[in-house]
């Protein structure tokens, strides 16, 4: 763990709201922060308008504090953090640590579905290209603190990969890491299906010399034909009456005890003891099919 003090960080984007297993991820994370003290600060990764959809930051938002998930400081948006993102590409830039590139993604799947470094040396401008990040920090494992050592793709984790998109909008892997840079994130807790970006985001930090933070990877939520809860998937919105039965059903998902004495909290008391009794070697490694739960009236 690092000696900086504990902050955590939830960061959805506004493509929808959010479902059981933004649940379980926003509790997962929040439940590590609070245990240790720490600081639990909320993102809205608004930097990809084609796939947001009008007022759901909004609901997003108003979701979590019904769901009692309270958030330290201001929401920070991305939508406001374009000019540190041209200053983390400049440098780079300065560093002689990118190039544009050209190529599609038809070439890419023909030449195996790697990017074999094609534009690299070909001094291309920016009309129309993507910019690549030259990789000279290859992450081939990490530690994760639920998992153990997780070891990546090697041909994956060697990519020059895109730090800047071709239509002109920000990588999701450079924004994500300035933005926890800048909010001083010293653990990253969220869901098993960004795993294989991790590396990528780590030899970011290690080209921009910035502190790494720790990662927990926890288990996804799966709809009954075993594929993950998404917005993609049009998984159903969290309810909007009583929080607690969700509550109770991410706790046993995240192998904690609700109980059925649940029934005889409030929503604060039943995150205060959450808080209380959070255990991160009782959270299961394996995606699990999303569990039903009643929002009738208690």
């Amino acid at each position: 763990m690092s000696d900086r003090p504990y902050t955590g960080r939830f960061a959805p984007s506004p493509s929808g709201e959010l479902h059981f297993g933004s649940l379980v991820a926003a509790l997962g994370s929040y439940l590590q922060a609070r245990a240790q003290r720490g600081i639990w600060r909320v993102r809205i990764e608004d930097i990809d308008p084609p796939r947001e959809i009008a007022g759901a930051a909004d609901t997003i938002l108003r979701q979590l504090e019904h769901y009692g998930l309270g958030w330290d400081g201001e929401v920070l948006w991305q939508s406001q953090r374009h000019d540190a993102y041209r200053a983390a590409l400049e440098w780079l830039h300065q560093q002689g640590l990118s190039y544009y590139c050209t190529c599609t993604r038809a070439r890419i799947q023909q030449a195996g579905g790697i990017y074999d470094g094609h534009c690299r040396t070909l001094g291309l401008g920016s009309q129309n290209a993507a910019l690549r990040l030259i990789q000279r920090h290859p992450v081939l494992q990490f530690a994760d603190r639920l998992r153990g050592t997780l070891v990546a793709n090697e041909a994956l984790a060697r990519e020059d990969f895109i730090i800047h998109r071709r239509d002109g909008l920000f990588a999701y892997n450079l924004a994500v890491v300035v933005d926890d840079h800048y909010q001083g994130v010293t653990e990253i807790v969220r869901g098993a299906d960004l795993v294989e970006p991790t590396v990528r985001q780590i030899s970011l930090y290690q080209q921009f010399g910035w502190p790494t933070p720790d990662y927990i990877h926890l288990p996804l939520a799966l709809n009954e034909q075993g594929n993950k809860l998404s917005k993609q998937n049009h998984a159903p919105a969290l309810p909007g009456g009583d929080p607690r039965p969700a509550l109770a059903a991410a706790l046993s998902f995240l192998g904690q005890q609700s109980g059925a004495e649940w029934r005889d909290l409030t929503r604060d008391a039943l995150l205060a003891r959450a808080v209380d009794q959070w255990n991160l070697e009782k959270v299961p490694l394996t995606a699990r099919i999303n569990p039903s739960f009643s929002n009738a009236p208690l």
